[in-house]
């Protein structure tokens, strides 16, 4: 930290990934499962099994665990353990929603290509383009939340 009070960017970065952990990720595993299920049983009654099917399902399931984990995240994250560290990032995150907001986008996107490219014949291209929009979607709505959430705090 520079003498000012002031974070390098490289800092800023660490911060908003340890603010990142700080939402509520085995609810959003819960939310994900549960959305990829649905999409996949919707899938499979519409469509039959298959590998499109599958991936789509990973995708939805995918984009409610980052939106739901990311979330939680940018309101700062549940208030449970000592003060400290993890008072002053739920702070920092509470301060700071659009940065938090790209953590789980960043990662949306990097999971949702790779697994679309593993499960999928769809060119790379495609795979990130599917990506890029869930990822802005995520962002935008993790950012809105945390940013209107502060302001009720």
């Amino acid at each position: 930290m520079r003498r000012n009070g002031e974070c390098t960017p490289s800092e800023r970065r660490h911060l908003a990934v340890a603010s990142a952990t700080l939402g509520p990720w085995r609810a959003a595993a819960a939310v994900g499962a549960l959305g990829g299920g649905v999409s996949l049983a919707l899938g499979a009654i519409g469509d039959g099994v298959g590998l499109g099917v599958l991936a789509g399902a990973l995708s939805a399931a995918l984009m409610l665990f980052f939106l739901v984990g990311g979330a939680g995240a940018a309101l700062g994250g549940k208030p449970g353990t000592a003060a400290g560290t993890d008072h002053r990032m739920r702070r920092w995150a509470a301060a700071h929603p659009w940065r938090v907001a790209a953590v789980p986008a960043s990662l949306l996107v990097v999971t949702d290509v790779v697994m679309r490219q593993l499960l999928t014949a769809e060119g790379f291209f495609g795979s990130m383009w599917d990506g890029l929009w869930r990822s802005a979607l995520v962002a935008g709505v993790v950012g809105l939340v945390g940013s209107r959430g502060r302001g009720k705090a």
